[in-house]
């Protein structure tokens, strides 16, 4: 009995066990259940819906051509949408540079004047509208729209078609022969951009146009273009071309006047009449036949003027130093930057004879050579040990290409890099030029150099690695003084943008070529922190003085020990002596300087100096393309040359910190001072020193040499006490340009080196770096 209800209980009791285990277990397989159930609900309901869907639009279900053409649109729809961010993105930009100078109230107008006083041009606008569109002839007006937009009244900005046909004529002459740019393209680029030949600027332009579409009327954005187009010469506007070329108000121009300034708008210093008439008058002609093409005149009307072209007034010789002025105008806008005077006269330190030469010897180089060798652009600047720039060229031709490569053009310096490091090991290591050193391997990181001529040369010394270019040993030398070293120089140099990288030693980083030639004028200076400069001194109108270099600019520094530049720059006399840069070797002072070659032949320099100038000259192509094996030993050294040849007109030259005097220089030398023994027996007054600063025109130089030399073939007198008493002092006026050397703290060598005589005979080999 027991144990049949112990039975009868087990079962219930095991029953009980179980269900509570249950009620306080996750039951698994109801979860299990409820997903499968769940995805088995969500994918029969999306087949559903998918076949509703298909079924839907399979009634619009299109084939054959009609579906090419539907997914063409689609395609373009997709596009269309990803080119509108790009477009948002280049055109919020060029609203917010529309909208910052819309005013245009901190414009400046500035008269520039050579280093002498001479007016040499203008920059700025003078917002002159004494003259209003109503008042400037109707034939001023269409000969303008003939040549430059026909269809200027009819698009929003952006001339489509004009565009389209530019195109075609380009794309069938292989180069370009039209311009697409519509007149207020043209203006929102004169308006608000730089020159500088680039896309980005092209886009820039097109969305600045069609915002001065939408902010003025096409009368207003007409008298615009008129008052701010620069037409050569120096003048702005129309009204100041009209005075400028003709000596009469723009009211008063006749046809072929007016075709003659609509002509000059495409290319104001190329068509000037005072740079070249014949071109200028052939310009005016083709635009007289745009005139009868656009329907606005016949034929018959432009017969007179083309029978009588128009006359211009005398005014000699008209070249201006453009590229140097647009530099110069940035400048006065930088020191004149939060002053309240916007019309000011600002003298310059640039020297005409010097900027012409500079110009004619870097055109003649590229027109000869360039399109043999592969290269159209060049660069030259010239500084003297001051910093103050004599000459700067930007270009072959302003009036083809406005872009300063002087000023604004970041080209890898290549060798003429090295110095650089060269003057970081011999200040901060105590390197000197008979330090032994080894061409052999070196690395930097998966990085190693490698030389021009391949493979290593072994041991030398640092002199004949400089002077050979090697690279390996520069790139060693940048290694062993830390390159962050090289770079923290540069900076007390002025060039602050530079990067760190393994191949910096061999000049991989951009520099332009101004900032170039200023940092090589530390060396020239012996070590001071020289800055290049272009302004002298501004002031108003009524002649108030507002700025004056010499009193407000910072004094010069020794941010180097001149007894490391002056080794330095031995070893870079050695360069031209007997390196790479045998092609600027002067006849009468020695110079130092070095080459440079980027790879691939994309850019070659000159750097060099003497005792007075430090010039440097750049040579490649705008997009970069390679040249054809043109190194910084060939034609740049010789254009350095040719410069500096016609620099100097005399051999009384003072002699760079660390370079040896030449033979003429110390015959010259000896000369002087026999004359100043010859005077000083004879009881004569001894003239001051030449102040080199302000130097005088080279006709004065040559009045006063030849007075000179008549004093000097004079017989002998021996003055009595009342001569002496009557004798006045030399005035203190102008100086003359020439410098007289003082024997002041120099010591003049009896021989000269080996090396400096026989340099005459060595033969000039073309320069591999």
């Amino acid at each position: 009995m027991w144990a049949d209800r112990t039975l009868s209980r087990g079962p219930k009791s095991l029953r009980d066990i179980q269900g509570n285990n249950r009620g306080k277990l996750i039951d698994w397989l109801k979860i299990d259940s409820w997903i499968d159930s769940g995805l088995y609900s969500a994918l029969t309901g999306f087949r559903d819906w998918w076949g509703a869907y298909s079924s839907f639009f399979g009634r619009f279900e299109i084939k054959g051509f009609w579906r090419v053409c539907n997914e063409l649109v689609c395609d373009g729809l997709t596009l269309s949408v990803g080119g509108l961010l790009v477009v948002l993105a280049f055109a919020l930009p060029s609203f917010e540079i529309a909208q910052g100078k819309i005013n245009l109230s901190d414009e400046f107008s500035v008269t520039f004047l050579d280093r002498y006083g001479n007016e040499i041009g203008k920059r700025g606008l003078l917002r002159d509208d004494s003259v209003p569109l109503e008042e400037i002839p109707d034939h001023m007006i269409k000969a303008t729209l003939a040549t430059e937009d026909r269809r200027f009244f009819d698009h929003f900005g952006i001339d489509i078609m004009g565009t389209t046909r530019a195109l075609v004529q380009n794309a069938r002459a292989d180069t370009v022969v039209q311009g697409g740019s519509s007149l207020t393209q043209q203006l929102a680029k004169n308006m608000f951009l730089s020159p500088e030949r680039a896309i980005t600027r092209k886009i820039k332009e097109a969305f600045i146009a069609i915002y001065l579409e939408n902010h003025y009327t096409k009368p207003e954005l007409l008298k615009l273009y008129f008052d701010r187009a620069y037409l050569g010469g120096g003048s702005y506007g129309v009204e100041a071309a009209a005075q400028y070329y003709f000596n009469k108000s723009i009211r008063d121009v006749t046809l072929a006047e007016s075709a003659m300034l609509a002509g000059m708008f495409k290319a104001p210093t190329r068509y000037a009449p005072h740079v070249n008439l014949a071109a200028s008058r052939a310009r005016a002609n083709e635009v007289l036949s745009n005139m009868v093409e656009a329907g606005y005149l016949s034929e018959g009307q432009v017969y007179g003027a083309r029978l009588n072209p128009a006359r211009i007034v005398e005014r000699g010789d008209s070249n201006t130093p453009d590229y140097f002025l647009d530099w110069a105008f940035e400048e006065v806008q930088r020191i004149m930057a939060g002053r309240p005077n916007r019309i000011v006269v600002a003298r310059t330190t640039v020297d005409l004879g010097l900027q012409k030469t500079a110009e004619t010897a870097v055109e003649d180089t590229i027109s000869q050579f360039g399109r043999s060798r592969n290269f159209n652009a060049g660069a030259l600047v010239s500084i003297e040990t001051n910093g103050a720039v004599r000459a700067m060229v930007g270009g072959k031709d302003y009036g083809v290409s406005q872009f300063n490569r002087a000023a604004h053009a970041y080209r890898q310096p290549g060798s003429s890099f090295k110095p650089y490091v060269y003057l970081s090991a011999i200040e901060h290591l105590g390197y000197t030029p008979d330090r032994r050193v080894v061409d052999g391997y070196v690395s930097c990181g998966r990085w190693s150099p490698k030389n021009y001529s391949g493979g290593y040369r072994g041991a030398m010394t640092l002199r004949t690695a400089l002077a050979k270019s090697i690279n390996t040993v520069a790139v060693k030398l940048s290694l062993e003084v830390d390159r962050q070293t090289v770079l923290d120089d540069l900076e007390k140099m002025g060039v602050k943008h530079l990067k760190k990288t393994c191949s910096m030693a061999l000049g991989d980083n951009g520099m332009t070529p101004l900032e170039h030639v200023g940092a090589w004028g530390v060396f020239a200076s012996g070590g001071l922190s020289i800055r290049p400069y272009g302004i002298e001194e501004i002031s108003t109108i009524a002649g108030q003085l507002l700025y004056n270099h010499d009193r407000d600019e910072p004094k010069p520094k020794q941010i180097f020990k001149r007894e490391a530049v002056e080794t330095l720059n031995n070893m870079l006399q050695t360069v031209v002596d007997a390196g790479t840069g045998r092609r600027a070797q002067l006849d009468y002072t020695n110079a130092a300087g070095k080459t440079g070659t980027s790879s691939n032949y994309r850019d070659a320099w000159f750097m060099g100096f003497t005792g007075k100038y430090v010039t440097g000259v750049w040579y490649g192509n705008d997009n970069f393309s390679p040249m054809g094996r043109v190194t910084g030993g060939s034609f740049p050294a010789q254009t350095w040359k040719t410069f500096m040849d016609a620099a100097y007109d005399g051999d009384n030259i003072p002699t760079a910190p660390g370079v040896t005097p030449h033979p003429r220089q110390i015959a010259e030398r000896q000369r002087l001072a026999a004359v100043m023994s010859q005077n000083t027996s004879a009881d004569l007054p001894v003239p001051p020193p030449v102040d080199t600063s302000k130097d005088m025109s080279k006709a004065t130089r040559q009045v006063l040499g030849n007075i000179a030399t008549l004093l000097q073939k004079a017989p002998a007198v021996t003055p009595n006490s009342a001569d002496r008493q009557s004798r006045a002092t030399p005035p203190a006026g102008n100086k003359p340009k020439s410098n007289v050397a003082s024997a002041e703290g120099t010591v003049i060598p009896q021989a000269v080196s080996n090396r400096n005589a026989e340099r005459a005979a060595r033969t000039a080999s073309t320069d591999r770096q």
